[in-house]
């Protein structure tokens, strides 16, 4: 079972030589650092001594909303509500709105890579498939019968 590593588990720092490596117990090169202003946590990498935050690599990184009405949006949209029409309900700008959805985007497109990166499909059952895409040719319908254009006169 393959286990996701969280924040402060690994430096996001990519000039640095512990980058991407997860932390073991008996090797702790990242350490709490304090809060931000906000309440966030913060991290120091012990090698390369930079700081991170705790939503460093997310899409609430550098944001000013709160996370929770940043998930109520996204949440919205996928629920099928207009962009505008939460432009006017939540009173947030439609260019915000857009880039939390392209930001949420792409960063399912990396978590959707990184999951299946390892997983290999070595046998597949393919006669439903084809069962499905050779029935897709000329359709046998039963023809309607035309109708006589009316004029709008009674016989």
């Amino acid at each position: 079972m393959t286990k996701l590593a969280k924040v402060g588990d690994f430096c996001p720092n990519r000039k640095c030589t512990e980058y991407g490596k997860v932390q073991t117990e008996q090797q702790r090169n990242i350490i709490k650092y304090g809060f931000t202003k906000s309440g966030r946590q913060r991290y120091l990498c012990q090698v390369c001594h930079e700081s991170f935050v705790a939503t460093a690599g997310t899409i609430f990184y550098g944001r000013r909303t709160p996370d929770e009405e940043i998930l109520r949006v996204l949440a919205q949209i996928a629920e099928g509500s207009r962009i505008s029409s939460l432009t006017r309900t939540t009173g947030h700008k439609e260019d915000t709105i857009l880039e939390w959805l392209r930001e949420a985007g792409q960063h399912a497109e990396q978590i959707e890579s990184a999951l299946l990166s390892n997983y290999q499909v070595s046998r597949g059952q393919n006669d439903g498939l084809w069962a499905f895409v050779q029935n897709k040719g000329e359709k046998k319908a039963i023809q309607k019968p035309k109708r006589a254009d009316n004029s709008g006169v009674q016989p």
